[in-house]
This record gives C-alpha cells, structure tokens and sequence, in this order.
C-alpha cells in the first residue's frame, strides 16, 4: 500500500530542518528511550497487577481524570489551538492548556508545535517529520518500516525543526516561553500527581502506589500510542473522503481514544477548523469541549467548516 511521492531531498535543504551533532542525537535518543520504555514497564506491571484482582473504581477514575487532562492538553492545545489557531482565549486559559499539553510527556510546547507545523507544510512528503510513506521499500516489510517509523521511530531521528522557522508566534511570547522551558517540573508533576491523589482518597501507600501505575504509567503508555497513531494509521489506514495531496484518512475505531483526532482526512481537508468531527456520527469530544468554552465564554472566534465548504472540497 505504501504510494510513490515526490523524490528525496536533503534534509538540509529543508526550510528550517536541520541535524543535530552526535552528542545532543544521542542524548535525545536515551532521554526518549526512557519516556517511551518506563510506561511501557508499567503498563506490563498494570497487567500483572489486574490478574485475578481487576481494577479499583479509585484507579479507574485517577488515571481517566489525568488522561482527559493531558489528552485535552493535546488534543485542543497544543494540536488546535497552539498549532492551527482555530479559536481564541483568554491569558489564564491560554497557559493552562499549555500546561496540561507539556503534561503528556509528548515533548515541550515550543517543539511539539514546530514539528506539528512542519508535518503540514510536508505532508507525507520529504520534509514531514513521521510520514509512514517515505522510501521504506517494497512490500511488507516496507509497510512495517514506515509504519514503525510513522508512530514512534521518528522520535530517536537526529532532525531538528526549527522553531524559529516554523512557530516565531510562540518564541515572542514571554509567558509560553517560561512554559516551554519548564518542561522537566511538567514532566515530574505529571508522574507525582496521581500518586498524590491515590494516597489523598486511600490514606495507604499501597493506593499511591496503585495510582502511581494506573494515572501515571499506564495513562502516559496509552496517551502517547494513541497518539502517535493518528500520525502512523491515520495516514495509512482509514477513509479518505477529501482527496488531496497527502495520504490522511479518517479512522472512526480511534475517534473515542483520541478525543475527536482520527477525523484525520477532515483536519488536513480543513486545518484551522476547531471542529474535525464534521461529517454525521463523528463524534469529537475535544470539538464539543471547545464548543462548551465557547458557551463559557473560555474561547470566542470559533472556526468551524461551512457546508458550503465541505461541498466544494467534495467536489475535488
């Protein structure tokens, strides 16, 4: 299935893409070995955990309480509103979903949008940083190469994104840079918290210790694959009902999971729009979140896709 594209091009030669040197490739490569691997042993520990015993109401509720905040982190603030500007808010607002973004372990904030931004402008092309149709060769085992690269093998490459080139808006803001530089206090609180609250309902270290591996290793385990499906299954299995220029499809089996981020054909069909639910059943819980802001007053100028716009890119 894997489709031809345009030829390679350096890497170099890419508007604000370049290499790391050596030592930082490696660093990088260790530091997200570790974020990767340690929820991996979690979510194993979880499992052996559950047998014979299931899950606690008290876990369940903790670890779905931290993914809906980091997954909304995401979902609508670094991928919606940071990244494509598709609604506005106020300061507060503003730096809480910077800060529930950084709380999902998927890189800073300043980064996060950079690549994110980048990916668009080379969609499935030389240039995007986890196309999963990029030279991987023929047959199977060519599929598997861009598929593994498309979800996380992007993640040791030694590429750097600009951040200069491709989110200058963030850079001058003095508030999202703070933010952005903080990242390793998101990173502790975002695996300390669940534990403090597990011992704060339970009063045992064995429910903080319960919590620790529901709400922060599983949570972040299950968080990071889900998304970073939307960048490997989404741009290779799925529905495509607006041709373009890329390979995204829309995938209704991870629409729940990703909170409304598998509607992948309709985001890069309309980029800015704050809703990518947009045809009939499709269901987009970070569209409905943004809607009830709105109602709130948390979030004005709205961007939504006109029928009249859906019909003429149909028509394509």
């Amino acid at each position: 299935m894997t489709q031809a594209v345009s030829p390679p091009r350096a890497i170099d030669a890419i508007p604000g893409v370049s290499r790391l040197d050596a030592r930082r490739a490696t660093l990088q490569r260790r530091l997200v070995l570790v974020v990767t691997i340690v929820p991996f042993i979690g979510f194993l520990g979880a499992v052996v955990a559950m047998w014979g015993r299931g899950l606690s109401m008290t876990d369940a509720v903790i670890a779905l309480a931290f993914y809906l905040w980091t997954g909304f982190g995401v979902t609508i603030g670094f991928h919606r509103y940071f990244t494509h500007q598709s609604f506005e808010t106020n300061r507060f607002m503003r730096a809480t979903l910077a800060v529930a973004g950084s709380m999902a372990v998927q890189g800073p904030l300043i980064k996060w949008v950079a690549d994110h931004r980048r990916h668009h402008a080379f969609s499935d092309q030389e240039g995007d940083p986890h196309s999963p149709h990029l030279d991987d060769g023929p047959g199977v085992r060519g599929v598997l190469k861009g598929l593994w690269h498309a979800h996380m093998g992007w993640l040791f490459g030694d590429e750097q994104t600009s951040p200069r080139r491709w989110c200058p808006d963030l850079l001058k803001d003095p508030a999202m840079r703070k933010i952005d530089k903080l990242f390793p206090l998101w990173l502790v609180s975002t695996f300390a918290l669940p534990p403090v609250v597990g011992y704060a309902v339970t009063g045992t270290i064995a429910g903080a210790l319960s919590a620790a591996l529901w709400g922060s290793l599983v949570r972040v385990f299950m968080l990071h694959h889900v998304t970073w499906s939307i960048n490997s299954i989404c741009h290779f299995y799925g529905k495509r009902p607006f041709a373009g220029d890329d390979f995204s499809t829309n995938n209704w089996l991870l629409s729940l999971v990703s909170l409304g981020e598998s509607w992948h054909n309709n985001h890069h069909a309309f980029p800015s729009a704050a809703v990518h639910g947009i045809g009939k059943a499709q269901v987009d819980l970070s569209g409905g979140v943004i809607a009830l802001f709105e109602k709130l007053g948390l979030a004005r100028r709205v961007r939504r896709v006109t029928e009249k716009q859906v019909q003429a890119k149909s028509a394509r």
